[in-house]
Parts: C-alpha cells; sequence; structure tokens
C-alpha cells in the first residue's frame, strides 16, 4: 500500500510543467560530458534533495538529462549534475 507522500510525489512527474528526466548510466554520462567538453561540475546543478532527483534515485555525482517541449525548438536538451543537498 502506498502513502498519500508517495501518490503526491509520482503525481509531480506528470504535472505539465514538470519536463521529462532521465538518469544517465556512467556509460552514457561519460559519452556525454566528452560530446559537450565539460566536466560534470561545469554542468547547472540539480540538488539530491529536488523531488524529481529523489524520485529518479539520483545520487551526488550523477548526471540526468531534461527533456523540454519547446515551442521554437520543438525539443530542448539540457544536462544536470547532481549535487549534495
Amino acid at each position: 500500500m502506498s502513502t498519500r507522500s508517495e501518490k503526491i510525489s509520482h503525481k509531480i512527474l506528470e504535472h505539465e510543467y514538470v519536463p521529462k528526466h532521465e538518469l544517465l548510466s556512467k556509460e552514457e554520462a561519460i559519452k556525454v560530458l566528452k560530446e559537450l567538453g565539460v566536466r560534470p561540475e561545469q554542468l547547472p546543478w540539480i540538488r539530491a534533495s529536488d523531488p524529481v532527483a529523489r524520485l529518479l534515485g539520483a545520487k551526488p555525482g550523477d548526471i540526468v538529462r531534461v527533456i523540454r517541449k519547446s515551442p521554437t525548438a520543438g525539443v530542448s536538451i539540457a544536462y544536470r549534475f547532481v549535487v549534495v543537498g
């Protein structure tokens, strides 16, 4: 049986204003960093305590892909480095 907070937290991912988030594998993360030519800490940060990061099980040091729908670009992809907090 799920608790009320679990039900609420899963609804966060379904909200129209929350873009799709994906936790990258270590291999994917290395590939992305190489393609972008950056170190992980040079990416924008997301705290491990962020509700979506928590739902993904993201830990400090992980990289999250954020996929947004954009009226001008169609789809916009960004990456976030997970930090303590």
